[in-house]
């Protein structure tokens, strides 16, 4: 007979302690619960339809006795500037979380386990020696994870939002998401019905908000309840042990410390905004409860609760993680109109998504895509870069080949461009080009600093132009670290190079300011203590001219005391000012020993905040990988272009590729000349071959059988 501590009758320790009993009735369980049986704190708790399938097959009793509690929805609402979008499609149910207690209480006690109520329990080192597992369901202040940090190693992540939890006498049809503007600050409340009287009413702020309103424990109900009256419709605010707290952000080394594991919160948290800490206990419970039914083995169990539950947690942070952000730093966002205002929120997490939603809620997304242009997928929607049109919003990254000599562009530079011309790019744009000889960072980049230079590019910029319908741009470089380099010497070969790519027939110029080039390093802290803009801002006056100016920057330096986003926006408003057309929104590669908190991928806050604060143009840089992410982007206003990199060295047809995916074959796919509609030839006479195309919808069974026939 096995014997089972519990430590906390939360919905985590109550639920497991059910399921491991049914599981094995033989097994004796013991929960310990310092609250009485009817103590409860918080209102509601919400479940996904997938977590929910999990518990039907668990245990259909509990899901019985679940589901008649449930309220139920398939639609956000977002209240915003006295509009309200809607998405539906989305699956959710919610119920009191005291109902859920007594349900798993009730099932418990049906089932034999020990519940001791209002009952302190003993230590887990106490219990270890006892019991052949201890769970520690103990919650985010966990006493267990404390005094055994050394083995699992906490990560405690206290964010910045103040919230207050709450509950209200509407009765709410969907979850709500509302941003109100007040005098004092943006504040938000997430919203959902979880009976037919009530529903949970978080309110949340910035802490600059909280205080500016000077809200307190004591006011904070009354305060809330006047701020947001127009969204109470009369009705009224409830209480609950109520009190403005931070959110923790929760994370461990490990769960396991011999026959002692966490569950729930004690183990990891997540957001609020993305979900509900029960319903990631509730599944911890699950998957504890089958790991130990498979193996009798205490510690190759616990080894495969964890091994199969982290990495599920894990994105689960990952997704938490980019919610609660955007809700920190709400302040840049509002200023949207309400359309692109509630995408933005709804795709903050960057699981919902435009595919995504476009497929719960088909009408929706129509609605979005005419609001946004002419109906067609925003990626594929035209965009004035100055003084050129761009048929779509799919640049071409610049990556440097490294195969040139004495700085001239040869067939491999032809043929990678031309590749990603042919491919549908609207921009396609050359890799590191250096405005002088001394400006190569290697010996292989290629240059615009000669009149052989400027011939070898005319053949590729003059290909381009004939054969595709893309752009193509020109990102100029001095790879020199050099802060005593001359400085009139400098900017008169920037201003060469710029004449230079006008005669090589380029359209556009990219100015690399990042990446710890001579511009970038004027401008990180970690390379000059003066901060110096002028010097680059001298060079971008010298490149204006007849062309439009990208300029590339290196948004954080992702090392201690390096560049911050504040600082990037500072940067970017001055090459805005100075003339710039639009930033190029890249991170890092400033100084050795970098650590990107969250990937390359997490570049493209940088390009919306930078978008948001200084009204600029901003072009989206790495870990884009799919046109989804790409249409996201673009309608959420995180972006107005993307920079797609390694995926089109893959695909050199990933827009064409994305075009046909998406059922899209209009002007803004770039479609080339010999592939364009109308330009197969008729069969001649005798056995014809089909002429082969890259349009969408192509005969694929034709084509087929023709291979087949030889």
């Amino acid at each position: 007979m096995s014997r089972y501590a519990v430590i906390g009758g939360g919905p985590g320790g109550l639920y497991f302690a059910a399921l491991a009993k049914s599981l094995d009735p033989s097994r004796e369980i013991t929960v310990w619960e310092r609250n009485a049986a009817d103590d409860t704190f918080g209102f509601g708790v919400v479940f996904s339809d997938e977590t929910l399938d999990g518990i039907a097959a668990a245990d259909p009793v509990i899901f019985a006795a679940m589901e008649a509690e449930f309220a139920r929805w398939s639609d956000i609402d977002i209240h915003y500037r006295g509009r309200v979008q809607t998405s539906g499609g989305h699956g959710f149910a919610a119920l009191s979380r005291m109902r859920l207690l007594q349900i798993l209480q009730q099932r418990c006690i049906e089932l034999g386990v020990d519940v001791r109520f209002s009952a302190v329990a003993p230590t887990a080192a106490e219990l270890s020696p006892d019991y052949d597992l201890v769970v520690a369901a103990d919650g985010v202040n966990s006493l267990t994870r404390a005094v055994h940090a050394g083995v699992f190693q906490p990560s405690l992540d206290i964010r910045n939002c103040r919230y207050m939890w709450l509950g209200t006498d509407r009765v709410f049809e969907a979850f709500t998401f509302i941003v109100a503007e007040t005098q004092f600050g943006p504040m938000q409340v997430h919203a959902y019905p979880f009976s037919d009287e009530r529903s949970t009413f978080i309110v949340e702020m910035t802490e600059r908000t909280w205080r500016a309103a000077e809200l307190t424990d004591e006011c904070g109900p009354l305060r809330c309840s006047e701020l947001l009256a127009d969204h109470l419709g009369g009705h009224k605010l409830i209480t609950n042990n109520s009190k403005w707290l931070r959110f923790t952000t929760v994370r461990n080394r490990t769960w396991r410390h011999g026959n002692i594991v966490l569950l729930g919160d004690a183990a990891h948290t997540a957001h609020f905004s993305i979900g509900s800490g029960t319903k990631l206990a509730m599944e911890d419970a699950l998957a504890l409860a089958a790991d130990l039914g498979r193996d009798n083995d205490i510690p190759s169990a616990l080894l495969s609760y964890e091994d199969d539950r982290r990495p599920v947690v894990e994105s689960t942070q990952r997704a938490a993680q980019a919610s609660l952000e955007w809700f920190e730093t709400v302040e840049h966002a509002v200023g949207k109109e309400p359309e692109q205002f509630a995408f933005n929120l709804l795709t903050r997490s960057r699981r919902v998504t435009y595919d995504n939603l476009r497929q719960r809620d088909p009408s929706y997304v129509a609605g979005l895509d005419r609001w946004f242009g002419d109906g067609n997928p925003p990626l594929f929607q035209p965009f004035q870069l100055g003084n050129v049109r761009l048929r779509n919003r799919i640049v071409s990254a610049p990556i440097t080949l490294d195969a040139a000599v004495d700085g001239v562009p040869g067939d491999v530079e032809f043929a990678h461009l031309a590749g990603k011309a042919l491919g549908g790019s609207a921009l396609v744009l050359t890799g590191r080009t250096a405005v002088s000889a001394e400006g190569r960072a290697t010996p292989g980049d290629t240059g615009l600093y000669t009149d052989e230079q400027v011939r070898a590019w005319r053949r590729i910029t003059d290909f381009v132009h004939e054969h595709t319908g893309s752009l193509i741009g020109v990102q100029l470089s001095h790879a020199s670290r050099d802060l005593d380099l001359p400085a009139d010497a400098i900017a008169d070969s920037f201003a060469s190079a710029a004449r230079n790519a006008v005669a090589a027939g380029f359209d556009v110029i990219e100015l690399q300011a990042g990446h710890g080039n001579l511009l970038s390093v004027h401008l990180s802290p970690l390379t000059n203590t003066r901060i110096d803009r002028e010097f680059p801002l001298r060079v971008l006056d010298a490149t204006l001219g007849e062309l439009p100016v990208i300029v590339r920057i290196s948004a954080v330096d992702w090392a201690p005391g390096g560049t911050t986003i504040e600082d990037a926006v500072e940067t970017a408003a001055a090459f805005v000012a100075g003339g710039a057309a639009a930033i190029d929104v890249s991170s890092g590669e400033v100084v050795p020993g970098e650590k990107p908190a969250y990937g390359r991928s997490y570049q493209t806050p940088f390009a919306e905040r930078i978008r948001a604060d200084v009204g600029a143009p901003t072009i989206a840089v790495g870990g884009i990988s799919s046109h989804d992410d790409a249409n996201s982007i673009v309608l959420a206003g995180r972006a107005d272009l993307i920079a797609v990199g390694y995926a089109q060295l893959h695909d050199p047809s990933w827009p064409l590729h994305a075009a046909a995916s998406l059922g899209y074959a209009g002007e803004g796919a770039c479609w080339p000349a010999m592939h364009a509609a109308g330009s197969r030839r008729p069969p001649s006479a005798g056995r014809a071959r089909p002429q082969l195309s890259l349009l969408p919808n192509e005969n694929d069974q034709l084509h087929r059988r023709w291979r087949a026939n030889g």
